[in-house]
């Protein structure tokens, strides 16, 4: 009888586990990660200066450089270690890239995504300003409380906008594209093309997403200062730009976005990093969103591994963990901070918090002791065995100390005060608004 008796309690208690709703993964406990926090803060604080330069020949502000291996301003680099910096008392910092990069804007609207002390580097043609810099003008305004500095040059930035359009805007689907990868910063995604001799472009999810925010972030602007009809234009761009990646770019039988092959009109069905970039600006509705992020994001067979989320699914038959840099940087699926950084507005977007405290011990963690090691850190981490990549050990500067790479890494400490603080670096813009 007392065997009987066992045998039906167990079964119903595995009934009653087996019932019960899917659960994210346990959070590490309250306490780690408040030390976890404070001892990557504490080490973030020391690196930090190596991101600052003083103004020199032709940059006229102080400048903000990845460190070690990189010594020049780069944009997207920039305005991440710029809205890191504002998110810790020194928007300034933000301002002054963004200055730094107004000041070579041409007579076109085009203006170089890298600047040195010599003067703009061009890369890539004239594609290489990412679009970041309305967004990075807009937060610094917001963060200075203070956006008459941007009226001497709002024709500037209305130049670069217009320059966009006209050498990135493929009017047929009313979606952006990178004629490469490495236009993207993401260097040989292989969404899309990443080597010369392949013709093919794409129209891809960040080169859209992250312009329609500039949209966004260039109507806030014209409103602070007056603007009222220009407001109305760049909503209503914004508005329709929305409209056409949510039509294009959205495949609803894989429920993800992914690039579009321009001559052809064909999904190009390659589960990258470049897929999640919506997601910041909450393009997708919330069941898709979720969806999305539970079948590829959060999938241990696609974009989750064991030292983060990674910048390509391990389905894709280019994945790899590679340590390189030159001739490009491996974004086929390493663990890159920045790219965590911004899955992580995603999944707090999308409601995700058991996911956003695995990611922030996970990172910190992986962080820390990459610091220990190398009095520094690195571009990338092999995702599954979480070993430094990029830059390689041999990179060494004239004393021989390793070079490493600090950057907008310290992004992710924006993520740990996110989960254990509630002080979230969302980098927030209103939805477009419609008439």
């Amino acid at each position: 009888m007392k065997k009987l008796t066992f045998i039906l309690i167990t079964a119903i208690a595995m009934t009653t586990a087996c019932n019960q709703p899917k659960t994210e993964p346990s959070a590490v406990g309250g306490e780690t990660l408040v030390q976890l926090k404070n001892e990557l803060t504490a080490e973030f604080n020391r690196l930090e200066p190596q991101v600052i330069q003083p103004a020199e020949g032709y940059l006229k502000y102080p400048y903000l450089i990845p460190a070690g291996f990189y010594k020049q301003m780069w944009d997207w680099d920039g305005f991440f270690i710029g809205c890191h910096l504002s998110s810790v008392g020194k928007p300034e910092y933000l301002k002054y890239w963004a200055l730094n990069l107004i000041a070579g804007v041409d007579s076109d609207g085009y203006t170089a995504g890298c600047a040195t002390t010599t003067g703009p580097r061009p890369v890539f043609g004239k594609f290489a300003m990412k679009p970041f810099l309305s967004q990075g003008v807009y937060f610094a305004s917001k963060a200075l409380n203070d956006f008459s500095w941007v009226e001497p040059h709002y024709d500037a930035l209305m130049k670069v906008l217009e320059y966009r359009d006209r050498t990135q805007l493929d009017s047929a689907y009313n979606c952006y594209f990178w004629e490469n990868a490495g236009q993207s910063g993401a260097d040989n995604n292989p969404a899309m093309n990443y080597f010369d001799e392949d013709t093919r472009s794409y129209l891809a999810p960040d080169a859209s997403a992250f312009q329609l925010r500039e949209f966004i972030a260039q109507a806030l602007i014209a409103k602070e200062l007056g603007k009222e009809a220009d407001y109305k234009l760049l909503m209503k761009k914004a508005a329709n730009l929305e409209d056409a990646i949510n039509k294009t770019l959205w495949c609803d039988e894989d429920r993800i976005y992914y690039t579009v092959d321009r001559e052809t009109g064909d999904f190009y069905r390659r589960v990258s990093y470049s897929s999640f970039i919506p997601l910041i600006q909450k393009l997708a509705p919330e069941a898709k969103g979720r969806e999305m992020i539970e079948r590829y994001l959060t999938d241990t067979a696609q974009m989750k591994a064991k030292y983060g989320y990674r910048s390509l699914s391990k389905k894709d038959p280019d994945y790899n963990n590679k340590n390189v840099i030159i001739p490009f940087s491996n974004w086929q699926g390493p663990v890159w901070p920045i790219a965590n950084y911004l899955y992580s507005i995603g999944l707090k977007n999308y409601g995700f918090d058991g996911e956003l405290r695995w990611q922030a011990e996970t990172l910190a963690k992986l962080l820390l002791a990459d610091i220990k090691q190398w009095d520094s850190m690195h571009e990338n981490y092999h995702a599954d065995t979480g070993a430094p990549l990029a830059p390689a050990a041999d990179y060494v500067d004239a004393n021989g100390k390793f070079v490493g790479f600090i950057g907008w890494n310290l992004c992710t400490q924006n993520i740990l005060e996110g989960v254990v603080d509630n002080k979230w670096m969302l980098l927030e813009l209103p939805k477009a608004e419609r008439e």
